[in-house]
């Protein structure tokens, strides 16, 4: 059957995923919160017991650890342990949209309710899509903290020989009032991996990543794009981070330079990643509070 097809027949079993959830409990450890201090080049000795830390920092945490024997030939858990079984072998983060109501602090016993919120089929460049999206709740101290809808992207095959298929590009916008040259750096994507327990194979081994995905180098972990981008608006944000949405629309290779810039409205600050050749590669709205 076609990868369409396929999908089609799967769909009656996938729908029954959709509203199921889980519970992931994690203590907010002072060592964990410590080392993503020193991989975003903050000083690790500045937290401590009791610390808050940035709100964002809540999907740090709550990594699903799957057995070695459970993990599938990308790197992902076998689809059907934690995630839908999308009958599509290859899975890209695309975008999240989050609302912030507080923050954890060292030492929190948190939790984060898992829930599948929509599975959708699409026609693609591509091919056949399948988009999932995941609602995370994390709530500590009894409080609901952050709500963050993530989007993933699930595709066909890539022929053997052939590239992927990537959004046609479009030139990053005009205007910036501010912009942040960075090296897309292999160590700290190796670093935001570990911390996030994140094997995707695509963010280290450029062998599989040409021969079975189709990319031309090591791929950029677009949770770690979203990060970046997000720390450079809050450096001019005018007040506590509320919410933010975020778009990712081309792959970014590790090893390459990329520009972070972005505008801002009062509250409300419009960012984006330039790739090194001027294309735009991801998008964001920040709104802080005054």
């Amino acid at each position: 059957m076609s990868a369409a097809e396929d999908v089609a027949a799967a769909m009656p079993e996938l729908t029954g995923w959709i509203g199921r959830k889980r519970v992931v409990e994690e203590r907010i450890a002072l060592a964990a919160v410590r080392r993503i201090a020193g991989t975003f080049d903050l000083d690790p000795d500045a937290f401590q017991e009791g610390s808050e830390i940035p709100s964002h920092w809540f999907n740090l945490f709550f990594s699903d650890v799957a057995r070695h024997s459970a993990i599938g030939p990308d790197g992902h858990p076998r689809k059907g342990e934690f995630l839908p079984p999308i009958p599509l072998p290859r899975r890209m983060g695309a975008g999240r949209r989050v609302r912030i109501h507080g923050a954890l602090r060292v030492g929190d016993d948190a939790t984060k309710t898992v829930e599948v919120a929509a599975i959708a089929p699409k026609a693609a460049r591509s091919g056949t899509i399948v988009v999932l999206t995941m609602r995370h709740t994390i709530t500590a101290r009894g409080e609901t903290l952050a709500v963050d809808e993530f989007d993933a992207i699930y595709r066909e095959a890539v022929p053997p020989g052939a590239a992927s298929t990537t959004t046609a590009p479009i030139p990053a916008p005009p205007g910036a009032e501010w912009s942040d040259s960075t090296l897309l750096d292999p160590v700290q994507v190796f670093r935001y991996g570990a911390i996030t327990w994140n094997a995707h194979r695509i963010h280290y081994d450029a062998d599989y990543t040409r021969g079975a995905e189709g990319y031309p180098a090591v791929v950029m972990n677009g949770g770690l794009t979203m990060h970046l981008l997000l720390d450079a608006a809050l450096k001019r944000a005018p007040g506590p981070l509320r919410s933010f949405s975020a778009r990712l629309m081309r792959p970014l290779f590790v090893g390459d330079a990329a520009r972070l810039e972005g505008v801002a409205d009062g509250t409300t600050i419009r960012a984006w990643v330039a790739d090194k050749d001027g294309h735009q590669a991801a998008e964001m709205v920040v709104e802080c509070g005054a």
